[in-house]
């Protein structure tokens, strides 16, 4: 339930939204409805046509009062957000909803998430969103679960919760990638920036992220080599892949491991990359 004096910026928060673009016209009548029931139930706190100030609040507070307007117009929305989650196919509608239920007041939340968790064919992607949505919402501790066939165990506190959160060899292996195509192919650099935060996040907690985190250059090489021959394959004017193995000095001793990691990048591919 919002507090009363907040129904004031949940108003202002709807009529900033009813101000931007791009949206599907289906939201806007939602915020629309929203606004003027708050506006009929609390005249003397939310105001008609006032100027929105929003644009120096963080999106995060953004996102809570949104959930707690739609909350103080369906009390059962938190039901219906967690189902929408859990039982729509993976797209940007299913990761918007379990997003949202990071703001709910709901302890029933932290157990439906872990229990699915561990539910059979769920896509990585899915899961590490999962682990994203129980730290934002305090939990705490380890879970355990499987990963395709591998079993892991996740330091719930520890998940990143955006890019930058990641440990810096991420990065690192992504700046290699980038010193070889960002002057030349900068197409490449692009693609590869937006599938290797996917693909880490599809491994995270497992063997291969370990792997990724590992300080030896040969194994920084290998990752890098791996991932710009993922990315240069789905382009028309890659280079080979004895171009790719020589520039990032893949020797016939890293060959085996580097086949390895290609393997893994291959089926996260196929896998969809989560959409």
């Amino acid at each position: 339930m919002l507090e009363t004096e907040r129904y004031g910026e949940a108003g202002d928060l709807l009529e900033f939204l009813l101000q931007c673009q791009g949206q599907e016209p289906r939201q806007y009548e939602e915020w629309k409805a929203l606004l003027e029931w708050l506006r009929d139930a609390f005249p003397g706190v939310v105001g008609e046509g006032s100027e929105a100030d929003f644009y120096e609040e963080n999106e995060e507070s953004l996102a809570r009062l949104h959930i707690e307007a739609k909350l103080a117009l369906d009390k059962d929305y938190g039901n219906k957000l967690l189902k929408a989650a859990m039982e729509s196919p993976l797209s940007e509608h299913s990761l918007l909803a379990l997003e949202q239920l990071s703001y709910l007041d709901m302890p029933e939340i932290d157990d439906a998430l872990r229990s699915w968790l561990d539910r059979e064919n769920v896509h990585p992607l899915i899961q590490f969103h999962i682990l994203q949505t129980l730290r934002r919402r305090g939990a705490q501790g380890i879970v355990s679960f499987l990963r395709g066939q591998e079993p892991v165990e996740v330091e719930i506190e520890t998940v990143p919760l955006k890019s930058g959160d990641f440990p810096p060899q991420v990065q690192r292996i992504l700046e290699r990638v980038g010193d070889q195509t960002q002057v030349h192919n900068p197409t490449l650099f692009y693609f590869a920036q937006e599938f290797w935060f996917q693909f880490v996040m599809g491994v995270y907690g497992t063997r291969d992220y370990a792997s990724i985190l590992t300080e030896e250059d040969s194994t920084m090489d290998i990752w890098a080599a791996a991932l710009h021959q993922t990315i240069s394959e789905s382009l028309p004017d890659g280079k080979s892949d004895s171009d790719i193995r020589l520039v990032y000095g893949i020797t016939d001793a890293l060959r085996l491991r580097f086949e390895q990691v290609y393997r893994s990048m291959k089926q996260f591919v196929h896998s969809g990359q989560g959409r």
